[in-house]
């Protein structure tokens, strides 16, 4: 279900790279990885090799193989072995090791930036087995360029402009939530669980988003709910009932191919009580004292003259 290469997104990648002096972008982090070859690795192990000039190489492992030829915007796919008889370290090292080798074939040991500002990762596919380097893979780098940068810079002020294509696929992930909620909104009902109903929304949004408008190959929802009194953000969805004429509260985040949309709703079943209505006409006083004291004065004839 490949995209076409964003051109205007990868040119924008390489003319901060000449800015910066960068011979080529080493990214393991896989919401990294999605931006620039348009992979998203099943394990935080997979890593992309971006050069200045010339194609990208993607290092993946070895079952992945079909899925870095259907999707990615590279041809220059190299396979590791995630599991291997014949060493037993564990599978980042050869991930490293296959990745040192494309730099030195392809001569790419001048100037390199990697991501040493982001310690954490993006989710991979397999969001529950979550993927954290050690010191190692930084340190193997120093040996094999002239300098080492850090890359975070770049990719945040890259990252920060979206084309048409990303803007398409974020709202993607938005179609699938609103798709979601309403399925939600059709069946809920008051004393189900708050997990029940997470549940449903949750479920939705994998059946319907794998395989979406011919797009989409994984889809994934994640969510928080409360209903009523027992909203608290900030805390898990327990085993609360869901309550009549109360709003319950939906935190919501779906991702699609690596591309995430944020939301918060609410649903009620029935009718809201009085007591909500009151609350809003606070929030929204509260809310216009706050826009009118950001709107400008109007200048006295003294600071115009």
């Amino acid at each position: 279900m490949a995209w076409p290469v964003d051109a205007d997104k990868l040119a924008r990648v390489r003319a901060l790279m000449r800015e910066r002096e960068l011979d080529v972008l080493v990214c393991r982090s896989p919401d990294n990885v999605v931006y620039l070859a348009d992979y998203w690795p099943m394990k935080g192990y997979d890593h992309v090799v971006f050069p200045r000039e010339g194609e990208p190489t993607l290092v993946v492992i070895d079952p992945q193989r079909e899925d870095a030829a259907r999707n990615a915007w590279t041809e220059d796919v190299r396979l590791f072995r995630f599991y291997d008889p014949s060493d037993p370290r564990p599978p980042m090292a050869r991930s490293v090791d296959l990745t040192l080798e494309v730099l030195r074939e392809r001569e790419l040991g001048g100037r390199i930036g990697i991501e040493l500002d982001q310690g954490s990762q993006g989710a991979d596919r397999m969001v529950g087995e979550p993927t954290t380097y050690t010191r190692g893979y930084f340190d193997a780098f120093a040996g094999s360029a002239a300098e080492v940068v850090d890359a975070c810079g770049l990719l945040y002020e890259a990252r920060a402009i979206k084309t048409a294509q990303e803007i398409e696929r974020i709202r993607i992930a938005c179609e699938l939530a609103a798709a979601a909620m309403e399925h939600v909104r059709e069946r809920i009902r008051p004393g189900m669980k708050e997990s029940e109903v997470a549940a449903l929304w949750e479920g939705h949004v994998h059946e319907l988003g794998i395989g979406y408008r011919d797009t989409v190959e994984m889809a994934r929802g994640f969510s928080l709910v409360w209903s009523g009194p027992g909203i608290a953000t900030f805390t898990s969805t327990s085993d609360r009932p869901v309550i009549e004429d109360a709003p319950t509260l939906f935190e919501i985040w779906v991702c699609a191919d690596g591309y995430w949309c944020d939301l918060t709703k609410n649903v009620c079943p029935g009718t809201l009580s009085p007591a909500y209505d009151e609350l809003l006409e606070q929030l929204l006083a509260v809310y216009g004292r706050a826009v009118d004291h950001l709107r400008p004065e109007p200048a006295s004839p003294s600071s115009t003259a």
